[in-house]
């Protein structure tokens, strides 16, 4: 490896932009290339999404690199879902315990901002409009057209992938012997919609929350944003009477939202203008292994781990893979021989299970957040949660709210279940009322399970 080592970073999104700032400041020189444009010159969204959920791992993330507190200056927080039912009637349900709250942040403001601050570190050459053609995962090399149509390459001594879920440097590693991988596409799709200001230049909706219309196979969510708009995303499937690849007509959608969003209709008069300009996304899930080639190559983030949205995880769990990887890079002395494998080891395990849990999570969000034992057994975990001194804590808040490994978090989760299913049980044979504290204290006769701290 060269005196002062090079990286390469392809892609330059949320996660290749974090990265490049931690290396950078770790004493590498850095080339962080995008196959689009600078979107800092252009107007619109930057990529799918206009407003992401930032939670603790990706704070703490944000934090390693000393951006936590800019960050989060530019935030709105949601304390928790606030449910639409279909009469109109909302229902809110906290996150968490008090002052606990998830950000919604600008995708597009997020990444100008790592980018700026990647862009402003002595040894970072960024470059935009070169497109990745081809690696050699080996040398390590890539190469690239830009916008003229001319051949660009670039020679590191490590490659990092940051490309997203079509990653051309996976597309290479998929190439070579024993490299596993999967990638699964949801059968719904989602269509990006809004809620304007209203007249008054206010929010229409309350801002402070996670706004979610539970309809079964299908749900409509909204996030706040800066401007006073709310970010509306339809999660849907793409067949059935109702599905996408029937709703053509204007007056199939107005129909489609009569009949299951009455409420959101007067807050969104924009939404056929919306409907006919945004188009139906598709959904997957990439899994691979190992996330490593030799001592050449890394893959960071979604070209490693794409996970479907409905954890709000997809970026934290990015930010929190290059955290990681930044920490073992110091553990190992910048051995790449030694660092990669080891990152490979020690994040594997938990990209396949936050992939699983946010899965799991959309029949949560979708149907079973308003389903009456899930609401019961949810506000009694949260009260066991409040007791004094009580280890309990529930999978959200692990996994939203803390730094445990996704891995562990499942695994707690269970033990704590079936916990709590002895002790429901137990309790059902008193004649205690379930909404006193003596109905807590009975429970918390026999204590949650306590865990070996593990951050």
């Amino acid at each position: 490896m060269s005196d002062i080592p090079r990286a390469l970073v392809v892609g330059a999104g949320l996660a290749g932009s974090l990265m490049t700032t931690m290396l950078a400041r770790r004493g590498w020189k850095v080339d962080l290339v995008e196959r689009r444009g600078d979107l800092r010159l252009s107007s619109g969204s930057a990529g799918r999404s206009i407003n992401l959920a930032l939670s603790t791992r990706g704070i703490t993330a944000l934090e390693r690199v000393g951006l936590a507190v800019n960050v989060l200056e530019e935030t709105i927080p949601m304390h928790g879902r606030m449910m639409h039912d279909h009469r109109g009637q909302l229902t809110f349900q906290p996150y968490g315990q008090s002052g606990q709250a998830i950000q919604s942040v600008s995708r597009r403001g997020l990444n100008e901002l790592l980018l700026n601050i990647a862009e402003q570190q002595a040894n970072v050459s960024v470059s935009f409009d070169l497109r990745c053609t081809d690696v050699d995962i080996d040398a390590p090399t890539a190469h690239f057209i830009n916008r003229d149509g001319e051949p660009v390459v670039k020679k590191a001594d490590l490659l990092i992938g940051c490309d997203g879920i079509f990653s051309t440097v996976r597309g290479r590693m998929m190439k070579t012997d024993r490299f596993d991988y999967e990638q699964r596409y949801l059968a719904h799709g989602y269509k990006e919609l809004s809620v304007l200001p209203g007249v008054d230049g206010e929010f229409q909706l309350e801002p402070e929350a996670l706004h979610i219309w539970p309809r079964g196979d299908f749900m409509l969510i909204a996030l706040p944003n800066l401007d006073r708009s709310f970010t509306c995303t339809l999660f849907h499937a793409y067949g059935g009477d109702d599905g996408f690849d029937n709703l053509q007509s204007d007056e199939q959608v107005l129909d489609f939202f009569r009949r299951h969003f009455p409420d959101v209709l007067p807050v969104m008069p924009n939404l056929l203008e919306d409907w006919r300009a945004n188009p139906v996304s598709s959904l997957a899930t990439i899994q691979c292994a190992p996330f490593h080639h030799g001592d050449t190559t890394v893959l960071i983030g979604d070209s490693a781990h794409a996970v479907v949205p409905f954890y709000g995880q997809g970026m934290n769990a990015a930010f929190e893979s290059a955290s990681i990887f930044d920490q073992i890079l110091a553990e190992h002395g910048n051995d790449l021989s030694a660092a990669l494998p080891a990152f490979t080891r020690q994040r594997k395990a938990d990209a396949d299970a936050i992939r699983q849990l946010a899965l799991d999570n959309f029949l949560e969000m979708r149907d079973h957040v308003a389903d009456p034992e899930f609401l019961r057994r949810s506000a009694i975990e949260k009260r066991i949660q409040r007791a004094s001194a009580s280890p309990y804590l529930p999978l959200y808040s692990m996994v939203t709210f803390s730094n445990l490994p996704y891995a562990e978090t499942i695994r707690r989760s269970r033990v704590q279940s079936r916990w709590l299913d002895e002790r429901l049980a137990a309790a059902s044979q008193s004649e205690v009322d379930e909404t006193s504290e003596a109905f807590i204290a009975l429970l918390l006769k026999e204590p949650p399970p306590v865990f070996d701290s593990l951050s």
